[in-house]
């Protein structure tokens, strides 16, 4: 392919710039890890008058109820966390409970500290849009007080050479868990193998329950093995198996919920310390019907550990283990279909190179190949992608970041065969884009990042963030993109 641009000419940035809001506030429960401070504040509100405690319970309301949908509801739930404490809640009033539950509440500003790394995907309603419109969801990582990250999203429209976000609800929603998802027994003593937590206990604990079991028959099967006296239980074992049921389960928002009200916010033990680089892909089955996947980075302070997302709507959400020895690092990224009868995934075992994974089962990744290694000044530090791949008729178009002098990130783009995605056909030598001086400071200054886009009617449409603060959006022409790749015979 003949090139005749330069990619300076054929980048086009939109004016839009999405930055952070602190009034987009949860609440969360606050209470203190000393038993006795627990007690004391629980008397102190249980001593209250009856008049009192209405005037002080109206003060809240008229601080905090413009700022939830249901703040009582709130307080009843953070009440009941502490209800324990109390010897009898049958004599309490509906104002002391709510006032109790408001003492152990605090409200927790998501994006706080930044709004960043963005991922677009095609909408799952596009009833009522005009021809050549196509409405659009982008996901966000949010980073809030403690440097805790979760996932929020942003609806739009694509109109021609427009990006046109909606308005954000003022209020934020989370998630309620099904508590009683169903696992599989099969694929559970697999994910249990690849865990090395596969011994006498946890095969007997599964032989005791269906071939499709919840978490309460998980428990009760637990129960009965521990109160064997002929049996000498593994503990770790035990710990192993609620943390496996822990890390795969399903959330849901409210059906009137809108979907900028929706935030992913860590529930499991291995994300406690942040939900991170969502790269979201409308994936299709080979009967032609598609699903939502995403994968993204769970962190507990600790250590990191690859999951996956998977939703139909974006209401409900199932969290997902990914095992293998192909998934201990970041940045995988799955392409929206399966190749010559496997699922394919993008992916960086070792900090530094750009690989590609197959497998059998979308849960499971062991093999891996290199694709790609740094080339160019601007990536000499380390490559990797910035989402999933995008099907083109000329190949599979990556986005692709590099890490250069200073710690700068820019973007680029490579592009892989179709048929043979490990073939690297062709590629930019130079970034397709680069901080600017308006881009470059923020929090992490320098760093230009992107965790997907999409493309429509031939036009890119990238998401793109600036220096982990604030994102934006670029437009190009595939062909013109394409035209300035190098080519390998």
């Amino acid at each position: 392919m003949k090139q005749n641009k330069k990619i300076d000419e054929i980048v086009k940035r939109k004016k839009i710039r999405i930055v952070r809001d602190d009034s987009r506030v949860i609440t969360r429960p606050h209470i203190p890890g000393e038993v006795q401070r627990i007690d004391n504040i629980i008397k102190r509100v249980m001593a209250l008058d009856e008049v009192r405690a209405s005037e002080l319970l109206s003060q809240i309301h008229a601080q905090f109820s413009d700022r939830h949908k249901n703040i009582d509801a709130q307080f009843y739930e953070n009440f009941d966390r502490v209800a324990d404490y109390m010897a009898d809640v049958s004599k309490l009033s509906i104002t002391q409970k709510k006032i109790i539950g408001a003492y152990f509440t605090m409200e927790y500003s998501i994006e706080s500290a930044a709004l960043f790394n963005p991922s677009m995907i095609p909408h799952p309603n596009q009833k009522g849009m005009p021809k050549g419109h196509l409405r659009f969801i982008t996901s966000f990582r949010a980073t809030g007080e403690g440097h805790i990250s979760s996932i929020v999203f942003r609806t739009g429209t694509i109109e021609n050479d427009s990006v046109l976000f909606d308005p954000v609800s003022e209020f934020v929603e989370t998630h309620s868990i099904l508590h009683d998802p169903v696992y599989d027994a099969g694929l559970f003593a697999l994910k249990l193998k690849e865990l090395k937590a596969w011994d006498a206990t946890s095969q007997k604990v599964l032989e005791l329950i269906p071939n499709s079991f919840t978490y309460q028959e998980l428990k009760v099967s637990i129960g009965v093995i521990s109160m064997d006296p002929g049996f000498e239980v593994n503990d770790h074992s035990i710990n192993m198996l609620y943390w496996l049921a822990n890390s795969n389960y399903t959330l849901c928002f409210s059906k009137n919920s809108k979907v900028s009200e929706r935030v992913i916010f860590p529930v499991s033990e291995n994300e406690s310390g942040g939900i991170e680089d969502a790269r979201f892909v409308k994936f299709f089955d080979d009967n032609g019907e598609s699903t939502y996947y995403a994968t993204y980075t769970a962190y507990d302070r600790y250590s990191i550990l690859s999951q996956l997302i998977e939703t139909k709507d974006f209401r409900q959400f199932n969290m997902i283990t990914l095992n293998g020895r192909g998934v201990q690092n970041k940045g995988m990224a799955l392409f929206p279909r399966k190749i010559n009868g496997k699922y394919a995934m993008l992916s960086r075992q070792d900090g530094e190179n750009n690989y590609i994974m197959f497998s059998d089962h979308l849960h499971f990744w062991h093999e891996y190949s290199l694709i790609q290694e740094p080339a160019e000044p601007w990536e000499f530090i380390q490559v990797g992608n910035c989402g999933s791949p995008l099907e083109t008729s000329e190949g599979w178009l990556v986005i692709t970041h590099g890490v250069g002098p200073v710690r700068q990130y820019s973007i680029g783009a490579i592009l892989l065969d179709l048929d043979d995605p490990t073939k690297v056909i062709a590629r930019l030598e130079e970034p397709l884009l680069k901080p600017t001086e308006s881009e470059r400071e923020g929090y992490v200054p320098n760093v230009m990042y992107s965790c997907g886009g999409l493309i429509h009617h031939n036009k890119l449409v990238l998401p793109y963030a600036m220096s982990d603060t604030s994102s934006g959006i670029a437009m190009v022409e595939v062909s013109d993109l394409l035209s300035c790749m190098k080519y390998y015979t």
